[in-house]
């Protein structure tokens, strides 16, 4: 459940299904700068969730 729940801490639903457009948000990048997907607008990208990041198993 930790990806619907970062996704509606995004404001986003947890429907989303593949292929569809991605909904404007906004996230952290690696170094902790705040990224707007308008300004990727152009540039291919891969938004990818760690669902059982920091978790054992």
């Amino acid at each position: 459940m930790a990806v619907r729940s970062l996704l509606l801490g995004l404001g986003l639903s947890a429907t989303l299904q593949p292929g569809s457009p991605a909904p404007f948000f906004s996230a952290p990048d690696q170094s902790g700068k705040r990224v707007t997907l308008a300004e990727l607008r152009g540039h291919p990208i891969v938004l990818y969730f760690y669902p059982k990041d920091g978790t054992p198993g």
